[in-house]
């Protein structure tokens, strides 16, 4: 009876085993199938720590928000990284290892190459030119599709720009550490030929463009002086629970800013690439226990719905098991489940 017993254990394991096989392959079949949009740039769009209630985001952690499941977003944009000190630290080659054919690059780089550092440094018409030339060649040798994207803009309405040589010390400041210069109703430009020098690129090479220098003036210009506030990391002491002494961070994106650029980044990679547009998707909140999306939680997101005008409010769902919130028969609430999201 034992030796029947032990048979039947080592035919439930193998049995098990090969199940879990066949899904482990299954999963890496569907990820072979899926086109991935890598991202390689610094801060402004890099992923984020989001422990302890964290609120800095980068746009390109937000971007799988506005695809569907038949696109992954890989976003390998650092902190504090330039188009040298990116390819110098072994960073492309890992992007290299992964990608397929059919796969797209989003290559942006500028705030940083724009600083003194040595290792950071490039400059517009020769080096920098030459680091994201060498992007789009070598994504094209792999069978990628590289889309080059100008540096968004820094938050800057005063009318001499303040010095600035490390836009990672902003993290450590605090509301009083920020500049005290008077500001005005215009936006001014910090990147000088940084945003020029992509588009020049692009066109000898003739690769895919995206402005977003330009789509992020038109996006801070058109909040004013005091709505673009709304973006970043600005907050007044005592006003902001993660930031109880304030910030004047006119750089990095808070959550809300984050989801503004991405989802306005999405819309111009779309007209730039026309196959993408069928794979873009647009709800009106996304719940992500990573950090991706607008809430990280379903219950606040749930409230912000409810607190909604819209006649119907769509809720996307990124992944995980969740409990259904119990909603009245006639809720003005559909939710959309992906990437393997499902009820409890």
């Amino acid at each position: 009876m034992e030796i029947i017993k032990n048979y039947q254990l080592q035919k439930t394991v193998k049995l098990l085993t090969m199940l879990v096989g066949c899904m482990l392959l299954f999963i890496a079949a569907s990820n072979e199938k899926r086109t991935t949009i890598f991202i390689i740039g610094d801060s402004t769009a890099a992923n984020k720590d989001i422990s302890k209630g964290k609120l800095e985001r980068g746009w390109g952690m937000a971007l799988q928000c506005y695809f569907d499941d038949n696109i992954m977003v890989d976003n390998h944009a650092v902190n504090g990284r330039s188009s040298l000190s990116f390819f110098n630290e072994g960073r492309w080659d890992k992007v290299l290892e992964k990608m397929k054919p059919g796969d797209y690059v989003i290559i942006q780089f500028g705030h940083n190459d724009e600083k003194p550092k040595a290792d950071r440094h490039t400059d517009p018409g020769s080096t920098f030119d030459y680091m994201l030339a060498r992007y789009v060649r070598e994504t094209r040798e792999h069978g990628g599709i590289p889309v080059l994207m100008n540096c968004v803009v820094r938050r800057n309405f005063f009318v001499n720009a303040p010095e600035n040589d490390d836009d990672e010390k902003l993290r450590t400041q605090t509301f009083k550490d920020g500049v005290k210069m008077v500001e005005g109703d215009t936006l001014i430009d910090t990147h000088g030929l940084y945003r020029v020098a992509p588009r020049d690129v692009a066109q000898r090479m003739n690769c895919h463009f995206v402005d977003a220098n330009q789509i992020t003036h038109d996006l801070e210009q058109g909040l004013g002086t005091e709505a673009s506030k709304r973006l970043h990391m600005w907050f007044l002491p005592d006003t902001e629970p993660t930031e109880p002494k304030g910030k004047q961070d006119n750089t990095h994106y808070n959550i809300y800013g984050a989801q503004q650029v991405a989802r306005l980044l999405a819309d111009a990679l779309c007209e730039e690439v026309p196959v993408l547009k069928k794979y873009r998707c647009n709800a009106d909140i996304t719940v992500d226990r990573r950090g991706r999306g607008d809430y990280m939680s379903l219950e606040k997101a749930v409230a912000a719905a409810q607190a909604s005008s819209k006649a119907v409010t769509t809720i996307q769902i990124l992944g995980g098991e969740w409990t259904k919130p119990q909603l009245p028969k006639k809720s003005r609430i559909q939710f959309v489940m992906r990437e393997g999201a499902e009820w409890k």
